[in-house]
């Protein structure tokens, strides 16, 4: 199967302020056809590494390519892209079918290929609800086809049922129409949901690019632990190497894991284990990893209950299981075991992550 196409390659890109770097060396490629999503907190730098490639903002060094021509300093209007904005960007003076029909008219597209809506077509912006706005500007910025889309916090305006609603729509006409598409946004669930790969960025840096899956299970710092999903993370010793470790956890516990690298006996670790990997286990019922701890709190929220379990030494571990319902539960109180398997339990290295 042949290879997709690159279509944007971003190569030791760095931007300063002053003495503020906003962004330092970062380096990723968007393949044709791809949903490739920059993803971190405020101040990480995914705005700004979005507008050095749409032309809005020039680097202080680095390249940026588009389909295999050097972009770095060419203007906005000569790089073929699309950009979609949070806040619509319509024009209020035009109506539905003159805001879509603009970037076809300054490309000189015969009126006749200009796209119809019969319901809205004549409504200004202002007589629109939200949703209705942001599919307008989708609109306008797919009719004519730019070789990549742009998507900066597209959906940040819009409340959380309609912000679900409008991420199946995005998704199904990438995956329908086949566009190519870099999109920003903070929030960890619009990333997971929508992305064939999430680029996670912190303090100015990429800290790891890869497939959702690779992300939340396979984080390669505490930071993706942390900001994708939730995590129980623990100190540990490594005792023995090999393809499963041995570790001393909180209190002299006896901890089973896989590491991400090379870790020799001695070596200060952290172990990460996601709350759905816990379970609460049986009187007598084995597991490679067992805490024994306390019951402080219990959280019903529908079809997931979540438990918080205070160990003797140590910190306090959340599980997550599917609601029991007639089932048995334990009490505030009770003493709880947990379990979980050793390939569930990531030992991560103190060390940088590299993508």
């Amino acid at each position: 199967m042949t290879a997709a196409k690159t279509k944007l390659s971003i190569r030791g890109v760095t931007k300063h302020y002053g003495a503020v770097t906003a962004l330092a060396d970062a380096t990723l490629e968007l393949r044709e056809g791809e949903f490739l999503t920059l993803l971190g907190p405020s101040g990480s730098g995914k705005t700004t590494l979005l507008m050095m490639v749409a032309g809005l903002v020039p680097p202080s060094s680095g390249e940026v390519w588009i389909d295999g021509k050097l972009a770095t300093y060419a203007p906005p209007n000569k790089r073929d892209i699309g950009i979609v904005f949070q806040n619509y960007a319509l024009f209020p003076h035009l109506t539905v079918r003159e805001n879509i029909a603009f970037p076809l008219q300054m490309r000189r597209v015969a009126p006749a290929e200009i796209v119809q809506l019969p319901h809205v077509a004549s409504r200004l912006p202002r007589e629109l609800s939200g949703g209705q706005q942001q599919r307008i500007a989708l609109a306008r910025c797919m009719v004519y086809r730019p070789s990549i889309i742009l998507m900066d916090e597209p959906l940040g305006a819009l409340d959380r049922q309609l912000r679900d609603q409008m991420q199946l729509e995005i998704k199904e006409l990438h995956g329908r129409l086949g566009i190519t598409v870099l999109y920003v946004t903070h929030d960890q669930e619009e990333a997971m949901a929508m992305s064939d790969r999430i680029c996670l960025m912190n303090n100015g840096r990429i800290e790891q690019i890869g497939t959702p899956q690779d992300l939340y299970f396979r984080p390669r710092s505490v930071f993706v632990a942390q900001f994708l999903g939730e995590s129980n993370i623990l100190d540990a010793t490594v005792r023995q190497t090999g393809e499963t470790m041995m570790l001393a956890g909180p209190g002299g516990m006896e901890l089973r894991g896989c590491s991400d690298g090379a870790a020799a006996p001695g070596e200060a670790v952290k172990v990460i284990i996601r709350p759905e990997r816990l379970r609460v286990l049986g009187e007598g019922e084995p597991a490679e990893n067992v805490a024994t701890g306390t019951l402080k709190e219990t959280v019903f929220a529908g079809g997931i209950t979540r438990y918080f379990v205070a160990l003797p030494e140590g910190p306090v571990l959340s599980a997550k299981r599917l609601s029991p319902g007639a089932q048995k539960e334990p009490q505030l109180g009770d003493t709880v075991r947990l379990g979980w398997s050793a390939e569930h339990a990531l030992v991560l290295r103190h060390r940088a992550a590299k993508t």
